[in-house]
Formats: C-alpha cells, sequence, structure tokens
C-alpha cells in the first residue's frame, strides 16, 4: 500500500482526495491537515511515502512544508497540488524538491497515477506548467558555466530530462542501453551538484535555452 498525507486547509477537498485516492486500491491515507505548522509536525512522524501538499495555506504554504519534511527524511516525495498557474512557484517548488507539481484541475485517474508515480521514485511535473516555463525563459544567452563540465551526451540527455522522459524513453530515442542512461544521469547530476533529476531539470530549463 502507498501511504499518502493530505494537507488542505478545505475540509471538503481533504474528504474528496481521501475519497479518490482510497478507492483506488492500493493508497491508503494515513493522515490529513489544514494547517502547514501541524504538517510539518506530523509527516515526519507518520512517514508517509507521498505528502500531497496544497501550495498556499492561511500559515504557510505547501513549498515550505515539503522543504522542511524533507530535511528531516528525504525518502517523502512531495506532490505539490495548486490551482494557481505560477511559473515561479513551480521553481520553488521543484529545489524545495518536490517530487511532481500538479494543477487542481487534473483529472482524478491522473491524479491517482501521480501518486503512484512519485511513490515509485519518479518525478510528476504538470506538461502544461512545464511548457510554459520553457517558452518563458529561452533567450540566447552565453555557453553557462554548469553546461562545460558535460560532455556532449550529458546534454542531450539533460534536455531529455527536461523534457520529462524517464530514462527508458531517453535510451530509446538515442539508442543507449536504459543502464547506461542511467549512469549518465548519475554523472551529470553529480558534475551539476544536484540530488534529483527534477533538480536537473529546472536547472535545464534555465540553462539550455534554444541549444540542441
Amino acid at each position: 500500500m502507498i501511504r499518502v498525507f493530505l494537507l488542505d486547509d478545505h475540509e471538503v477537498v481533504r474528504r474528496g482526495l481521501a475519497d479518490l485516492l482510497q478507492s483506488a486500491g492500493d493508497i491508503e491515507v494515513v493522515g490529513e491537515s489544514g494547517s502547514a505548522q501541524e504538517a510539518t509536525r506530523l509527516i515526519p512522524a507518520l512517514r508517509p511515502d507521498v505528502a500531497i501538499l496544497d501550495a498556499r495555506l492561511p500559515d504557510g504554504n505547501g513549498i515550505d512544508v515539503c522543504r522542511d519534511i524533507r530535511a528531516v527524511d528525504s525518502s517523502i516525495a512531495g506532490l505539490i497540488l495548486t490551482s494557481y498557474e505560477d511559473d515561479e512557484a513551480l521553481f520553488a517548488a521543484i529545489m524545495a524538491g518536490a517530487a511532481g507539481y500538479v494543477l487542481k484541475q487534473i483529472r482524478g485517474t491522473d491524479l491517482v497515477d501521480a501518486v503512484r508515480r512519485v511513490a515509485s521514485g519518479q518525478s510528476m511535473l504538470d506538461p502544461a506548467v512545464t511548457r510554459r516555463v520553457l517558452e518563458r525563459i529561452r533567450s540566447g544567452v552565453e555557453e553557462p558555466r554548469e553546461l562545460k563540465s558535460l560532455t556532449e551526451q550529458e546534454r542531450r540527455i539533460l534536455e531529455y530530462v527536461a523534457e520529462g522522459l524517464t530514462n527508458r524513453e531517453i535510451a530509446g530515442k538515442m539508442f543507449l542501453a536504459e543502464k547506461t542512461v542511467k549512469n549518465y544521469v548519475s554523472s551529470l547530476l553529480a558534475k551539476l551538484g544536484l540530488e534529483r533529476r527534477t533538480q536537473a531539470a529546472v536547472l535545464a530549463t534555465r540553462l539550455l535555452g534554444d541549444r540542441h
């Protein structure tokens, strides 16, 4: 069973999410809260696999909660759920270690799929938001120093990571073994001083621009 914690200041939303997730059969809601401060205290104690965090709360925000709980237990995957298409919040969420950032307009079946994906260690970034971020920040700038340490192969893989492709999908596009792609990803993360591929995706969108 995938253990999930819900943070949303609207009780009706929490109840709806709980019913939706628990009807999936393989997901159990182990706790919930409407307060950022309370959630920061409860989540590390309950040790859910996934924490679904409302981005905006009366006493704080889900992004800060994500950062705080992952500082205590990095095995907890944070999934930011928001009503607002906010590019800056997307950056902040991913740099706080969130595994995903999805809009509340998401279909129920897609949210269940997102929970399963982040619980298994994958990233789940809303394609519509990510695309807008990519379009907004693409510009012709000088070669960033961060990219100079990467090989041409690593740069290509970084671009695919930024597009949200899995290692298997990247392997198919580049005619490489999936394990080889995994090794390349580990190498480029180390060179960039990052821990998560979601952080690499955000950095890539900032650095790569229109270079291909």
